[in-house]
């Protein structure tokens, strides 16, 4: 865990900056391999997919061993063995003497006994070439070298076989920087498409993040179309109108492109919490258009034309349009300049709500006068008043 920023030597230091700063430092210590992710980060992408990265492929079949420990081989020479009447069997007893140590005697203490095992020092371990002049007994009586019957080497074995559905699986592992998650992973699945060839009965599948992703854009593309939806057929209950709800309804994808150019400007990706700041964006524009548009209909109501109608509604809801997007964005402000804990999440949210509005309170009081002037409905007088109006002088 990270301390306290205060507490940094350098306070003005990014926690990208520490996080390159680790990597380049564990970079030079051989034989592993580093992923630098946070605990609950790490937490949730083992529960999601069951890796703890940001990018997994899995890949299924029958598959090689997963390498990575170290371990010691000894293979033996056969021709010289069988030269030297040396067996298979006596030089894996040697080097079961040796390595892993064999038991020679007991010794006594009172009415307790302990085994005494009898191995090589550590220090003769790790070298192999003093491995190398462990004595082999011979038929003949004599001893040889281990080293002239055996070659002996430090190779990587099998870490760990995992198995997923039945199948044999091996992950390859990464973390993103500096990019977001998805266009990684279309990166790399169109360079696998175009490069590898994998056997028959071999197959990928991807995990991590991205699983997650793929996850909640499936449930926003139902989510998304059924809000808007709903959105549709409210506006026409309130206003009585196709032709006007489809107009309010133009808000939205004004809207959308304050979000999505805030988005850019800050150089965000889209990921799923701005998604939901689209969202409750859609939800605010649309509120915004229909003041706008119940109050131009009351002016029809009473008699004036649609133009006049349409550019005195504007003058007469544009404070309370101007209120509506000023409160919600300075409430999102602290949350789009927030750097603690849960920013990763919050910052797009905000991002897109203040940029979306900013374009939605714009656009409205200037485009939907214009599109009612233009397109709106003709007869309102045999409709309900206005939803908003209390009746109240």
């Amino acid at each position: 865990m990270m301390k306290d920023k205060r507490e940094w030597p350098d306070s003005s230091e990014r926690k990208a900056d520490v996080v390159e700063r680790i990597e380049k430092r564990l970079a030079s210590v051989p034989g592993h391999a580093y992923e630098v992710t946070q605990p609950i980060q790490m937490r949730f992408n083992g529960l999601i997919a069951g890796v703890r990265s940001d990018v997994a492929v899995k890949v299924f079949g029958d598959v090689e061993q997963t390498e990575g420990l170290p371990m010691l081989d000894v293979s033996l020479k056969r021709d010289a063995a069988s030269r030297l009447g040396v067996t298979a069997q006596d030089v894996a007893d040697t080097v079961s003497a040796a390595v892993g140590g064999r038991e020679s005697s007991e010794i006594y203490e009172g009415d307790r006994r302990f085994p005494i095992v009898v191995r090589l020092s550590d220090a003769a371990r790790a070298n192999l070439d003093t491995l190398g002049q462990t004595p082999v007994s011979t038929p003949q009586g004599t001893s040889v070298p281990l080293a002239s019957v055996a070659d002996i080497a430090i190779t990587d074995g099998p870490n760990q076989i995992s198995r997923e559905n039945g199948k044999r699986r091996v992950v390859v592992q990464a973390n993103v920087r500096g990019r977001d998650v998805a266009s990684v992973v279309e990166d790399a699945q169109a360079s696998i498409a175009r490069d590898v060839r994998l056997p028959t009965g071999e197959y990928l599948e991807w995990g991590g993040q991205f699983e997650n992703l793929a996850s909640a854009r499936a449930r926003l593309m139902l989510v998304v179309p059924a809000c808007f939806a709903v959105i549709l057929l409210l506006l026409y209950g309130a206003l009585g109108s196709v032709r006007d709800a489809a107009l309010v309804f133009t808000g939205i994808p004004l809207a959308l492109v304050g979000g999505v150019l805030a988005l850019a400007l800050r150089g965000m990706p889209f990921s799923i919490s701005a998604a939901v700041g689209f969202i409750a964006l859609s939800g605010i524009a649309v509120l915004n258009g229909l003041v706008m548009l119940s109050a131009t209909q009351e002016l029809v109501r009473s008699g004036r034309d649609r133009v006049t109608a349409a550019r005195e509604g504007a003058l007469v809801r544009l404070r309370p349009v101007a209120m509506t997007a000023l409160v919600a964005s300075f409430g999102f402000v602290p949350m789009a300049l927030g750097h603690g804990a849960g920013a990763e999440v919050q910052k797009p949210l905000a991002t897109v709500v203040i940029g979306g509005l900013i374009s939605a309170t714009l656009l409205t009081l200037l485009v939907l006068p214009v599109l009612y002037a233009r397109f709106g409905a003709d007869d309102v007088s045999l409709r309900g008043r206005d939803p908003l109006d209390t009746g109240e002088a």
